[in-house]
C-alpha cells in the first residue's frame, strides 16, 4: 500500500508583506488623488517604488523567490505604477483634453500591463543585467517627480502644463513596450571594494538629495529614462575613439 505525502503549500511571508506595502502605497495614491492631494499621491507612488525594490532585493538575498510571488508583484506594480500614476496624469494635468486626456493616460496604463506581461513571460530566460523596455516603476517614478517639482519649482500651469505632460505620457507608454535596453542593476555586489572616488561622490548625492529632493529625484529618473537612448550610441562611439589610436599607431608604423 502506497504512502501518499500531502505537502502543505505556503508562501514567503516577508516579500509578499513587502508587496503588500506596495499595494498600500498604490491604494493610498488613488485615494489622494481623489481628495485632489497630488502631491501625497507622488510621495506614495515613491514609497511603492522604494517597496517594490526591498521586496524584490529580500528575495533574491534570502532565496524566496516564487511564481506567486512573482504574479502578486506584478498584479501590486499595476495598481501603484499603472492606474495610480494613469490617474495622476490625467486628473492633474490632462482634464482639460477631454477625450485626448483619458486616451493618454489609459495608453500609460495599458502599456505598463504589456510591460508587466512581457517582462513575466521573459523572467526564466531573460537576461539579469537588462530589463527590455523602460520599467514601470522607473515610468511611474518620473511622472510623480514631475508633479513634485513642478510644486516645488516649476509651476508650469494651466497652459504649459497639459502639453508637456501629454508628450511625456505618450513617450514613457512607448518606451515601455518598446525593445530598448535598460540596465538592472541587479548584479551589483556592493560588499566587493570600490574606489574611493565613489564614496565622496555617493556622499555628494546625498547632501545634493538632502539640499533639493525634488530636483534630484527628477534628475535620476529622467537620467535613467533617457539612458536606454543613450548609451548604445555613446556605447558605440567609445568603441570608434578607442580603436582610432590603434589604426593611426598602426599607420606610423607602416610608414
Amino acid at each position: 500500500m502506497s504512502e501518499v505525502v500531502h505537502r502543505r503549500r505556503g508562501i514567503y511571508l516577508l516579500p509578499n508583506l513587502l508587496t503588500t506595502g506596495n499595494l498600500f502605497s498604490g491604494f493610498y495614491a488613488v485615494v489622494s488623488i481623489m481628495s485632489a492631494n497630488y502631491v501625497r499621491a507622488a510621495v506614495a507612488i515613491f514609497f511603492a517604488v522604494v517597496f517594490d525594490i526591498l521586496d524584490g532585493q529580500i528575495a533574491r538575498l534570502t532565496r524566496t523567490s516564487s511564481r506567486f510571488g512573482l504574479e502578486y508583484d506584478s498584479l501590486a506594480d499595476l495598481v501603484s505604477f499603472g492606474v495610480a500614476p494613469g490617474l495622476l496624469i490625467y486628473t492633474w494635468a490632462l482634464t482639460g483634453y477631454g477625450r485626448l486626456g483619458w486616451v493618454a493616460a489609459f495608453l500609460f496604463v495599458a502599456c505598463g500591463a504589456l510591460r508587466l506581461a512581457r517582462y513575466n513571460v521573459m523572467a526564466a530566460s531573460g537576461d539579469g543585467r537588462h530589463f527590455t523596455g523602460l520599467p514601470i516603476p522607473a515610468a511611474a517614478g518620473l511622472i510623480a517627480a514631475t508633479v513634485l517639482l513642478d510644486d516645488h519649482i516649476l509651476r508650469l500651469g494651466k497652459e504649459l502644463r497639459p502639453i508637456v505632460i501629454l508628450l511625456m505620457t505618450y513617450l514613457l507608454a512607448f518606451l515601455m513596450v518598446s525593445r530598448v535596453r535598460y540596465r538592472a542593476f541587479k548584479g551589483m555586489h556592493l560588499p566587493q571594494r570600490r574606489p574611493f572616488e565613489l564614496l565622496v561622490g555617493s556622499v555628494l548625492t546625498l547632501i545634493m538629495f538632502t539640499l533639493a529632493p525634488q530636483v534630484m529625484l527628477f534628475t535620476v529618473f529622467a537620467v535613467y529614462a533617457c539612458s536606454g537612448l543613450i548609451e548604445p550610441p555613446l556605447r558605440l562611439l567609445s568603441r570608434k575613439i578607442r580603436r582610432t589610436p590603434l589604426a593611426e599607431s598602426g599607420e606610423h608604423r607602416a610608414r
